[in-house]
């Protein structure tokens, strides 16, 4: 497995990483915690080693999976957790970013995953009753007691990342980027660049869209989240089925799968992107490892590009409510 630095000054982590969200929430179906431990395993044999979670997946039993897996494995794992979403609330009450909160937090989340030390903590989503600087003084505070390694954030602002970093050094934002969610090039990707911030990309395959594995709604479980994400529904779906199946095209004449591809692009912006793609499945787990391996030449990122531009995918990424608490 190739390695990344997160950051200027960061830690080398593996090129990409697993993100263990849809392992316990959001996707639907039955926990499938042997299935998940044999996965998070499979990647610490890959070189997989920077592995996401937080307290709210699940809630709480995420932690506990990641803490199972890892057991006398601690030192070949960068593990990532968050904190600021309260497990249980709802938008727009489920943000606290509040030093008294954020302490309690983090010591659960330590007895959750059986560790002394949590590598990279990131705050989950920026709450607008605390000032950043409040949060991330809390934040720092748990490096000083040895909790915490390095600090993170996700889906901030570059004005609150600037004054984030103004009171302590931030090693890596973590927001959504994937060929049909370009937000971070409208200004936060830069600003990370500018002040030596790595970036960690989560959903690079679109919620699993850009694999060309969803192509209804149908055999969705009743509950996994994206049924009421916009890009999944009705003319959004269709339009947005054209695109991966252009996508499609490109990656049978590389030798690829789709997969493969978009994470092979998401890996090319930049040395500083490290993406985390989630998956609870090993098959998965090893046909997004693989896609550090691909090499794509400029014409080969013309006709990616050319498949799925911007400007064609339809629908927002969150309904507006959930919109309002991302890029803040």
């Amino acid at each position: 497995m190739k390695s990344r630095t997160l950051g200027a000054k960061g830690p080398r982590v593996s090129a990409i990483g697993l993100g263990c969200m849809g392992m316990s929430q959001s996707y639907g179906g039955a926990f499938d915690p042997e299935e998940s431990l044999a996965t998070i395993r499979r990647a610490l044999e890959l070189g997989v080693n920077f592995l996401d979670t937080a307290d709210v997946y699940g809630p709480y039993v995420n932690e506990e999976l990641v803490g199972r897996a890892i057991q006398g494995r601690r030192d070949e794992v960068f593990l990532a957790s968050k904190c600021g979403l309260v497990p249980g609330a709802s938008a727009p009450d489920q943000r606290n970013g509040s030093p008294e909160y954020i302490r309690t937090a983090c010591d659960a989340s330590l007895r959750r995953l059986g560790v002394s030390t949590i590598d990279l903590y990131y705050l989950h989503r920026v709450d607008p009753k605390t000032p950043i600087e409040e949060s991330v003084g809390a934040m720092a505070a748990l490096v000083r007691a040895g909790k915490v390694r390095f600090l993170g954030l996700s889906e901030v602002s570059p004005a609150t990342l600037r004054r984030a970093q103004a009171v302590h050094p931030i090693t890596a934002v973590q927001s959504e980027y994937s060929l049909w969610t370009r937000d971070p090039e409208q200004g936060i990707l830069a600003t990370c660049r500018e002040l030596g911030v790595g970036f960690v990309p989560f959903s690079p395959l679109g919620r699993g869209f850009l694999s060309g594995n969803v192509r209804s709604l149908d055999p969705l479980p009743p509950t996994d989240f994206r049924r009421g994400l916009p890009r999944f529904q009705g003319e959004n779906l269709a339009r947005n089925l054209e695109l991966v199946d252009r996508l499609a095209e490109v990656a049978q004449q590389k030798g690829c799968t789709p997969a493969q591809l978009a994470l092979g692009w998401v890996l090319s912006r930049g040395p500083d992107v490290v993406p985390i793609p989630g998956t609870k499945r090993r098959r998965y787990l090893e046909e997004n490892a693989a896609a550090v391996d691909l090499v794509l030449s400029p014409s080969d990122l013309a006709a990616i590009e050319n498949a799925v531009p911007p400007s064609e995918v339809a629908g927002a990424r969150y309904s507006a409510e959930r919109m309002a608490t991302v890029n803040r």
